[in-house]
C-alpha cells in the first residue's frame, strides 16, 4: 500500500511539473529571425530593414509557401485576362508581443493604378521598376514580367504589382523608413519574379537602388 501511495504522490509532483498535464499554459510561439520571414527570400539588407520599421528582432514562425502561391495566382490571373486583382498576403512578418506587422501582397495591375505624377500624401515616388512609391506605412513595386508561364507576355508583359501595407505604423516620415519598408517590398518582389521566370528579373537588379524622383 505505502508502495502505491508513493508511486501516486511521485506521478502528481511530476504532473504539477510538466504543465502537459492539463491545465497548463500553452508553449509559446516559436520565434525566428528576420531572415526567415517570407519563404527566407529577405535579403541580409531587407531583413534589417524589417527589424528597423518592426522595432524587434525576434518574428514568429510564419506560414511557408508563399511565394509558390503567389506565382501560381498570378499565372491563374494572366489566364483568366483578370485587369486588376489584389490576393492574400504573401507574407506576414510580425511577432505575436505586439500588433504591429508589415504585409506584402501581390496581383495584377491596370495602365490607369500607376500614381504617374500624381504623388498622394505619405508617398513618395523613387526610381525602380515601373514605378515605386514608399511612405511611413505604405509602398508600392510596379513591375513588368516576360514569362514563358505568363502566355502571350512576349508580346504584351504581365503587369505586377508589390504592395506593403505596416498596420498601426506611427513611424515617421523620413528617408530612411521609406527606404527601409522599400527595401522589403523589393527583396519580396524580386523573389515573386523569379520564381515566375520573368525574363531580365522584371528590370529590377540584385539590390535596390533608392534613388528618389522629383516631387
Amino acid at each position: 500500500m505505502r508502495r502505491a501511495l508513493k508511486g501516486v504522490v511521485s506521478g502528481m509532483a511530476v504532473c504539477l511539473l510538466a504543465t502537459a498535464c492539463g491545465g497548463g499554459e500553452e508553449p509559446e510561439p516559436e520565434r525566428v529571425r528576420a531572415e526567415q520571414q517570407c519563404d527566407d527570400t529577405l535579403s541580409p539588407e531587407a531583413a534589417r530593414a524589417l527589424e528597423t520599421v518592426l522595432k524587434t528582432k525576434r518574428f514568429d514562425q510564419a506560414p511557408r509557401g508563399g511565394v509558390e502561391r503567389t506565382a501560381n495566382d498570378l499565372v491563374g490571373d494572366h489566364e483568366a485576362a483578370k485587369g486588376l486583382t489584389l490576393h492574400r498576403p504573401m507574407c506576414r512578418a510580425g511577432s505575436s508581443t505586439d500588433t504591429d506587422r508589415v504585409d506584402i501582397r501581390f496581383g495584377l495591375y491596370v495602365e490607369d493604378e500607376l500614381f504617374g505624377d500624381v504623388h498622394p500624401r505619405g508617398l513618395h515616388p523613387y526610381d525602380m521598376g515601373v514605378e515605386a512609391q514608399s511612405g511611413p506605412s505604405k509602398a508600392y513595386l510596379f513591375v513588368r514580367c516576360v514569362s514563358p508561364r505568363l502566355e502571350g507576355s512576349g508580346k504584351r508583359p504581365a503587369r505586377i504589382r508589390g504592395t506593403l501595407g505596416h498596420n498601426r505604423s506611427k513611424l515617421p516620415d523620413t528617408a530612411p523608413i521609406r527606404e527601409a519598408h522599400l527595401t522589403i517590398l523589393h527583396s519580396a518582389t524580386l523573389a515573386v519574379v523569379r520564381e515566375l521566370g520573368c525574363e531580365n528579373d522584371a528590370g529590377l537588379t540584385e539590390k535596390p537602388v533608392l534613388r528618389p524622383l522629383p516631387e
